[in-house]
């Protein structure tokens, strides 16, 4: 029998005699309990490889262990998926053949270690994850959040100093890679809050398209069909680095720099022109991005969802650096990789694709009926488990809930005091030049938003990107929005906000929101408030998904998000997908002169919607108890698009950070037209203007159309409330509010 190398890893345990366990520190992060299911599932002690491919695929970043009980909640079919969960990405029917494919990561904990490279590698492995399902990649769009880059009461200037280097490395990692690969950068958000110093949140999103019948899955299939691996060399970058992921970050971040992977745009975009060449092919029966946990994951991955095994020979895998063992050629995640499966006997025809990219392309082995996975090298058994072991049964933990000891307290601040403040002009100027409200301008001029030349609406110019699909007369409209501070006062809140968000920036554009991809972005489920807000948040992406009938169907859970000073705020971020079917009318996020402006939606206007609204937060007033009445979002969300078919208004724009006077200075910035706008009687006027109620759209419309608009309003159940004019040069909100357009652009233009 074949020797199998290295011997296990082992020591004898003082409390039980004769029971040999591996030592903690050469656990790689298992639990005592998560080991001993290791030893049940091979009904043996594993090895020194074997420990750490399940270390790598048990690991949070891999396994969902605290949150797959719970993502079962989150609704995942309806007539136009095509795919769903549990594939590299999700795909919508988007007409005529053609499907939208889309998904969106997380890469937080290598952007805290090594920013530029860490948001460079998040920007490639999303790519892959789309051409690897057979889809063109059209855009990308990121998510980023930041802890305050100047000093202030909860900032010391090291801080910020460190949070200004951070911000700048990741902005220039998503320029970096995708302005080289070619794929436009077309929209995002940019959040800061001193719960983020330190532990920036990077998700990036990308969407493709594919036909139908060119849809490739990632599963092996066929006994004696041959693995290639395709791409880059493997070197010792991004060994362990899923357990990274899945680790608080502490202070020893900088020994944690190796964890890192190191990307490379240009060889990735020979990859990308080279997959989707095979994906036209027969030749080609699946493909595996190698990602997280590198050839284990893929390995695992691909002979679990194919019910078959593998059998590889690593002395064949392509090196970059010498030594390396099967460990680390295992677990190495070095980019650029991908495992492909190929029909027996087309070997030859598949590498010479590869060849005229000047790639590698090795038969490295081949499926295998058996359910095992196989590795040898030096014509040594290395390593021999079940992928299903690795990929599928890593145990799941529902653990006990409660909210934070002090939320109810927080809840029952009194926001009446602000909320009947008189607005004021330096306010009004003090919110649009906040951070969290200026114009991100510098940050999008780094990124090619016109690569590939299906950009009609980019970053800035309106709630979401708007992308033609060349050869139709269709649209995408693509957005990713977050909830800002929702999450610190009710995280259940915060995951429908983010829903209704994401859908209203959608439907602002005139477009059908058709389908979802989130991002997770959350402290340690092992304390009690921690699994609660965990468990909140996806019961209300899933209360929000019902209301409005759309599917998730693809996404991503990072969490351990925290520091020795605490977690970050609960941050669920949506990748939404609209479809215009008639690109010719879709609504701008603009205003002409004379046209009449209404808000639609229920107003919000009670005091607790400045609850974790930007000027509560910068009042130092962190309380309240925010309200959504995901209802009347819905009603609204279904009007906007019949009311853009209809052509009954002619600009719209969601009412969201900074509330409605922040609104529609934006709106008046963005036409060049002032407005004259009535509060109504009887409410308080500082929470009618900066008040944050989710759920609300300003809508312009010319003065003929309004009696037809009102009646489809009334018609679908959503409210209407006319605030006044488009005219002149000044923004008015009511009498005692008035600004020059100059001065509201000067403030909204101030930089970073």
């Amino acid at each position: 029998m074949t020797r199998r190398w290295p011997p296990p890893v082992a020591a004898r345990d003082p409390r039980r005699p004769g029971v040999t366990v591996a030592a903690p520190v050469e656990r790689h992060g298992l639990t005592e309990r998560e080991y001993a299911a290791v030893v049940e599932r091979l009904d043996r002690e594993p090895n020194a490889v074997e420990l750490g491919m399940f270390a790598a695929m048990w690991s949070e970043h891999c396994a969902y262990k605290h949150s797959r009980p719970l993502l079962g909640h989150l609704p995942s079919s309806g007539s136009r998926v095509l795919v769903g969960p549990g594939e590299n990405a999700g795909a919508i029917d988007i007409g005529d053949g053609w499907a939208a494919v889309f998904k969106v990561e997380s890469h937080n904990h290598p952007s805290a270690v090594e920013p530029y490279q860490g948001a460079a590698t998040g920007v490639g492995g999303i790519i892959r994850d789309i051409f690897t399902m057979g889809a063109r990649p059209i855009a990308l769009l990121n998510s980023l959040r930041f802890g305050p880059p100047e000093p202030d009461a909860a900032t010391d200037p090291a801080a910020a100093a460190r949070n200004r280097y951070l911000m700048g490395g990741v902005v220039a990692g998503i320029a970096g890679y995708g302005n080289c690969i070619g794929i436009p950068d077309v929209g995002g958000e940019i959040f800061f809050d001193d719960a983020y110093s330190g532990n920036p949140v990077v998700n990036a999103m990308c969407v493709g398209l594919a036909r139908h019948d060119e849809i490739t899955l990632a599963r092996a299939v066929g006994a004696g069909n041959s693995l290639l691996l395709v791409g880059a060399s493997t070197g010792r970058d991004g060994i362990q680095g899923a357990s990274f992921a899945s680790a608080t970050l502490g202070e020893d971040r900088e020994e944690r720099r190796p964890a890192v992977q190191v990307g490379n745009p240009f060889l990735e975009k020979l990859l990308m022109e080279a997959c989707l060449e095979l994906a036209q092919l027969d030749a080609v029966l699946a493909m595996q991005d190698l990602g997280a946990a590198g050839l284990t994951c893929a390995l695992a991955e691909l002979s679990s969802r194919g019910e078959s095994g593998a059998e590889v020979n690593l002395d064949l895998v392509p090196r970059r650096e010498p030594g390396m063992t099967p460990y680390e050629v295992l677990l190495s995640e070095s980019q650029e990789r991908m495992l492909i499966v190929v029909r027996a006997g087309r070997e030859a025809e598949v590498q010479a694709v590869f060849s005229r990219y000047d790639l590698h392309a090795e038969a490295i082995g081949q499926v295998t009926d058996e359910p095992l996975l196989r590795c040898y090298a030096r014509g040594e058994l290395v390593c021999e488990v079940p992928g299903r072991a690795l990929a599928d049964d890593a145990p799941q933990y529902v653990l006990p809930a409660a909210p934070p000891s002090d939320l109810e307290a927080r809840r029952a601040m009194n926001l009446g005091p602000l909320a009947a403040e008189t607005p004021s002009v330096s306010t009004l100027l003090e919110l649009l030049g906040a951070l969290n409200v200026r114009s991100r301008q510098p940050i999008w001029r780094q990124y090619d938003h016109m690569n590939g030349t299906n950009t009609i609406v980019g970053p800035g110019d309106g709630d979401a990107a708007l992308l033609r699909v060349k050869g139709t007369s269709r649209a995408l409209a693509i957005s990713i929005d977050g909830p800002g501070r929702l999450g610190a006062l009710d995280p259940q809140l915060a995951g429908a906000a983010a829903v209704i968000e994401g859908a209203l920036n959608v439907a602002c554009t005139g477009a059908t929101p058709v389908g979802i991809t989130d991002c997770l972005n959350l402290g340690s489920p092992e304390d009690p408030s921690g699994y609660w807000q965990l468990s909140e948040t996806v019961a209300g992406i899933a209360r929000a998904c019902a209301v409005l009938g759309i599917p998730v169907v693809s996404g991503n859970v990072s969490l351990y998000n925290e520091t020795v000073d605490g977690p970050i705020l609960p941050t669920p971020v949506i990748g939404m997908v609209g479809l215009l079917e008639d690109r010719s009318l879709a609504l701008p996020m603009r205003w002409h002169e004379a046209d009449e402006l209404w808000l639609l939606g229920s107003p919000g206007f009670g005091p607790d919607s400045l609850a974790a609204s930007e000027l509560a937060w910068r009042r130092g007033l962190r309380g309240g108890r925010p309200a959504l009445d995901l209802l009347a979002a819905g009603r609204l969300v279904r009007l906007l698009p019949e009311l853009a078919g209809a052509r009954l208004v002619a600009g719209a724009h969601d009412v969201s950070v900074g509330g409605l006077a922040v609104a529609l200075a934006r709106m008046a910035i963005a036409s060049g037209i002032g407005a004259a706008v009535a509060v109504p009687d009887g409410v308080p006027s500082g929470a009618a203007l900066f008040g944050e109620c989710t759920g609300r759209v300003i809508v312009a419309v010319a003065a003929p159309m309004v009696p037809a608009m009102r009646a489809a309003a009334l018609a679908a159940g959503v409210e209407s409330l006319r605030l006044g004019d488009a005219s002149g040069e000044e923004l008015r909100l009511g009498p005692g509010l008035r600004a020059n357009l100059a001065d509201l652009e000067a403030a909204y233009r101030t930089g970073f």
